[in-house]
């Protein structure tokens, strides 16, 4: 059994922080608010039975490649840090494909992984063509000595690969020369999930290496979901009403744990 995080198909959920200091939408909220406002969430995520949380600047639109003003980096640290104190894993995703920085704050608050949305593949985005990270990123991660698992989406969602290539030679060359410690496939946007035979196909070509579906994922589809995946990421579904704006809603966070765990009892 291929197990994510030392945990058997585990439900990843996500935090989805404020919009931070000197980005279009903050709203200047002190540091401590932001820092409340993101523990809040994971504690109701943990509340639910959640298995593990990503912490994101979902809000941080319209999106640069990387942070530029290092502030970002400093409050994200700060609140990573403190969630990790909570007891479940911790990941670290900085939008669109800040993934050193991801690193950087992940290895300094002793988190469990980073996602990197642009790893081995050439894409064509809103914010322009992002070229792949993962020969600085692994550099990066062997000169820090971090423990941090990357993983590592696969045409990912919101962009297209600038070259033909189907998705099981990349999830392949992401293990393979990029060394992700899993991949994640997803559907075309925020909330859409990615089709099922495409995921049978990435899963049959990679074998026992772990691959998560990192959209569209919800109470209705997660048990044939995790019947071919090794794990997943919840963002939209867990929200009131299932609005990726809204706070976290307990009792959506516990109706799909209860059914990965029935498909983990199964297994």
């Amino acid at each position: 059994m291929v197990k994510v995080l030392g945990i058997e198909k585990p439900v990843i959920g996500m935090v989805h922080l404020r919009p931070l200091p000197n980005t279009p939408k903050y709203g200047g909220e002190s540091i401590d608010e932001l820092l409340d406002h993101a523990l809040h969430e994971a504690k109701v995520l943990i509340e639910g039975g959640i298995d593990a949380i990503l912490v994101e600047n979902f809000n941080d639109v319209p999106y640069e490649l990387k942070p530029s003003d290092p502030i970002v980096v400093s409050v994200m640290t700060l609140i990573v840090n403190e969630i990790r104190k909570l007891g479940v894993p911790v990941g670290v995703n900085v939008l669109r494909n800040g993934c050193i920085e991801a690193l950087a704050i992940a290895h300094t608050a002793k988190a469990s992984f980073i996602r990197c949305n642009v790893f081995v593949e050439t894409i064509v985005t809103d914010q322009g063509i992002i070229e792949p990270i993962a020969p600085k990123l692994m550099r990066y991660k062997r000169s820090l000595g971090a423990g941090v698992k990357v993983f590592a989406d696969i045409h990912v969602k919101h962009g297209k690969p600038l070259i033909d290539r189907p998705i099981e030679e990349a999830a392949l060359e992401a293990f393979d020369r990029g060394l992700a410690d899993a991949v994640i496939v997803t559907g075309e946007r925020t909330g859409i999930p990615p089709k099922m035979n495409v995921l049978r196909s990435v899963k049959s070509a990679v074998g026992d290496r772990p691959v998560i579906v990192g959209s569209g994922v919800n109470a209705e589809n997660i048990g044939e979901i995790l019947s071919i995946a090794d794990g997943v990421i919840v963002g939209t579904y867990l929200k009131k009403n299932g609005i990726v704006t809204n706070p976290v809603d307990v009792r959506r966070v516990k109706k799909i744990m209860r059914v990965a765990n029935s498909v983990r009892t199964r297994h």
